[in-house]
């Protein structure tokens, strides 16, 4: 049979035709998904703009599903999922985008940093540590740094919070040496709950020097001074904090009265609470004043004239309740009833209110139950703010 060359004379226009047609059906519908895509973006953002977030969500996803190879729209994605608490679909994004072998090293590190943050928000901590660690010696260094401290303190991690500190402080991102001083004060705490007396003298040691004007390691070490017999180095201890963080001496005004009382040295304790009292008129120094003057030979009762001279200068219910308690009253069998009744409107008074918060308790914390700032209270009673 012989080759008939006319069929391909034939065959080549027809073969042209076809692929013109094809190309044209091929750029029609790439046109069309490039026009699907940026409408379904638009929409979402329209949707965002208007806080309709489901609807926002459908139309990105929609976007993502088009075009799957852009990233900031998984970005965007991702992050609406973790607004609105659903962590599993937020991680599965991100995981998604780091999974890419295309991604450039911006956006991983970007899809690594908004991974912790999933983890975080879900409250998986151990997850969310693993992938923030990752973030070392990238862009996001300094906030992934901020987030371990805030999951060390969470769990009560105090070595490794103390190590993210000194990082943080080494590279000036801030002034951390009060917050590694706080630190080793609750390692100390935890070695005094074991018995283990020098390693937490030693630990607060290590506190002082790291902040000298912290007033905690002054404090709990004095404490912890009285507590080991040694009542001379534990008023030294409280002399120095008067100089180095004065505010800070109503805390440790009951303090003082026990080493002043356990040494032969309560004069000079008592000129020390004198002298702080006629600076900053203080309930808690006030006590300490009548505490020990109540031993000397005047007695209880002239030492309470000391409320009487304080309701001079402030208008303190506290006060007021603390000299009524010993005080004969006309209608004496009536004094139960009114000193309870005085008693219950002063106790609100004598909280202590968190400046960042406005959580009330009634002891001093040096972290807030709150909102976990540290240093956030006063020394001072809420009738004294």
């Amino acid at each position: 049979m012989e080759f008939d060359i006319s069929w391909i004379l034939l065959g080549l226009p027809l073969a042209f035709v076809l692929g013109w047609a094809a190309s044209r059906f091929d750029l029609r519908q790439l046109r069309a998904e490039n026009r699907r895509a940026p409408k379904a973006y638009f929409k979402g953002l329209n949707f965002l703009l208007n806080e309709q977030q489901d609807q926002a969500i459908d139309a990105f996803i929609e976007a993502v599903q088009n075009d799957p190879d852009t990233s900031e729209l998984h970005f965007a994605l991702g992050n609406l999922f973790r607004r609105r608490g659903e962590y599993d679909r937020a991680v599965r994004v991100h995981e998604h985008l780091l999974s890419r072998g295309d991604l450039g090293r911006s956006d991983r590190e970007r899809a690594q940093y908004a991974l912790a943050l999933d983890f975080l928000k879900a409250g998986l901590l151990d997850r969310a540590e693993d992938a923030l660690t990752r973030l070392e010696a990238t862009p996001f260094e300094a906030q992934a740094r901020l987030a371990l401290l805030a999951i060390y303190e969470r769990s009560r991690d105090w070595p490794h919070a103390a190590a993210i500190a000194r990082k943080m402080h080494d590279a000036r991102q801030g002034d951390f040496s009060t917050r590694q001083a706080h630190y080793l004060c609750e390692q100390a705490q935890a070695c005094i709950a074991n018995d283990d007396r020098p390693a937490a003298l030693a630990l607060l040691n290590q506190a002082l020097a790291a902040a000298p004007d912290a007033a905690r390691a002054r404090i709990d070490l004095a404490r912890l001074q009285q507590r080991m017999g040694d009542s001379d180095a534990a008023l030294d201890t409280l002399k120095a904090l008067s100089r180095q963080a004065p505010a800070a001496l109503p805390l440790a005004a009951p303090l003082l009265v026990e080493t002043a009382l356990a040494t032969n040295r309560k004069s000079e304790v008592q000129a020390l609470l004198h002298a702080h009292y006629a600076e900053a008129a203080s309930l808690d120094v006030l006590e300490g004043i009548v505490a020990l003057e109540a031993t000397d030979a005047a007695g209880p009762a002239v030492a309470r004239q000391r409320y009487v001279q304080h309701l001079d200068q402030e208008q303190s219910l506290v006060a007021a309740a603390k000299w009524l308690a010993a005080e004969k009253l006309e209608h004496e069998e009536f004094h139960p009833q009114v000193q309870r009744a005085l008693d219950h409107a002063a106790k609100p008074l004598t909280r202590y209110r968190c400046a960042a918060c406005g959580f009330e308790a009634r002891q001093h914390f040096w972290q807030c139950p709150g909102c976990q700032s540290w240093d956030s209270y006063p020394a001072r009673r809420v009738e004294e703010l």
